[in-house]
């Protein structure tokens, strides 16, 4: 077997492990070099946890916006990237190709679509879903540089808990040529189990309170765990902790904290 030569390449390689590849999303290029620093192998972006640094909540930032983030973070750190694109910020194929040939560009490793229509708030109908995939992984496919494209099934993190759909639908997004398959906020085992027995792309899943933990995910056969926008809203929770602390009790306990993220922040940006 050939060594992998280019980013997505390496990226794709990095599914292939005994234990799931833990793939940190980040939210700026300090976090990215945290991430790395800490022993990350590979990153993603977080859509919610891009708007959060903007003062905004999650779909509201647009195609270019996006894009230039993911471009930033590629330029921050040697690891693989792979950008949240939410559902490629488009309502028809040409737009979906667009964003992803305009990912490829960034020099990007991968990038994910969804099947969650933000603008009109309703899942796609599955053969749109699948027709879209199909766009965005021709994109992705095609020439010398080329995406790790990653299809999200939303139904679970969008009320919908319906497994029997998820897997049919990842399983004809996995034929329109999708390299990972998700389904965002599935946590069961025995659900994450038969998921994973009923397809033949590498699958990742939502680190979320009750998931199994990542031994067992390994042995379910769990390719990829992604962590969301859940680390940067962390850091924005330590952040109104401290100031609620010092606002209303007059108290430094904070800077015990804020003096092991220095260090940290040290080691990384050295």
């Amino acid at each position: 077997m050939s060594q992998p030569t280019t980013i997505a390449e390496r990226f794709l390689a990095m599914h292939e492990g005994a234990q799931p590849l833990l793939l940190g999303n980040v939210w700026d290029q300090g976090s990215a070099k945290l991430l790395t620093s800490l022993g990350y192998e590979a990153l993603a972006t977080t859509s919610s946890g891009h708007a959060a640094t903007l003062g905004r909540l999650d779909y509201a930032v647009g195609r270019d916006a996006a894009l230039a983030h993911a471009g930033s973070l590629v330029g921050a750190t040697a690891a693989p990237v792979s950008a949240d694109l939410e559902d490629c910020f488009a309502d028809n194929l040409d737009g979906v190709a667009d964003t992803v040939t305009a990912a490829v560009a960034c020099g990007l490793a991968g990038c994910s679509i969804e099947d969650w229509n933000p603008r009109e708030q309703r899942l796609y109908d599955i053969d749109e879903a699948v027709a879209r995939v199909e766009a965005a992984a021709t994109a992705a496919h095609t020439g010398a540089a080329r995406l790790v494209l990653t299809a999200r099934a939303e139904n679970y993190l969008r009320g919908r808990r319906d497994l029997d759909d998820t897997i049919q639908r990842l399983q004809r997004y996995q034929q329109a040529g999708a390299d990972v398959l998700y389904a965002p906020a599935l946590q069961r085992h025995e659900d994450i189990a038969r998921l994973v027995a009923s397809v033949e792309r590498p699958v990742n899943v939502l680190a979320l309170p009750g998931l199994p933990p990542i031994d067992e995910l390994a042995t379910i056969g769990v390719a990829r765990v992604s962590v969301g926008g859940s680390f940067a809203f962390a850091a924005l929770g330590a952040v109104a902790s401290a100031a609620s602390e010092l606002l209303q009790r007059g108290t430094y306990g904070f800077t015990e904290l804020a003096a092991a993220g220095a260090r940290a922040a040290r080691e990384a940006f050295a």
